[in-house]
């Protein structure tokens, strides 16, 4: 018999809405505050998601500058201010625990950016088409 709390399954709707929630109010402070490590000035940051854990104390959150450039260090330069986002993060969201924040490199757009550019090539369109 299948364990009530196994592994296998997906994220609850409760994991799902407090990412949700922390997601946007993520982009919200990255777009209003001024942050002052100098790898983040005048970077524009998308957040493309917020996975949370079970226990909703840690949160795990997906990042890439606009335009795709210096993203190593724009990510350590989030991870560096990760403490100081919580803060403002808990005065914006009404969760029992503000939970801690990692963010971790997108690579999502880079994957649609390869499936484009194979999809493009004239031999795959030929076979797309079927003709």
């Amino acid at each position: 018999m299948a364990n009530r709390f196994s592994s296998k399954k997906g994220p609850s709707q409760r994991q799902l809405r407090a990412g949700e929630l922390i997601r946007h109010a993520l982009a919200e402070l990255l777009q209003r505050e001024t942050l002052r490590d100098p790898a983040l000035a005048g970077v524009s940051v998308t957040i493309s998601e917020v996975r949370v854990s079970p226990d909703l104390k840690q949160a795990t959150a997906y990042a890439a500058p606009l335009g795709g450039g210096q993203q190593d260090e724009v990510i350590a330069a989030l991870n560096r201010v990760a403490p100081y986002l919580r803060g403002l993060l808990g005065k914006k969201i009404e969760l029992k625990f503000t939970p801690a924040l990692t963010f971790v490199a997108d690579e999502t757009f880079a994957e649609a950016q390869k499936i484009d550019r194979l999809l493009a090539r004239p031999d795959v369109a030929r076979d797309l088409d079927g003709e």
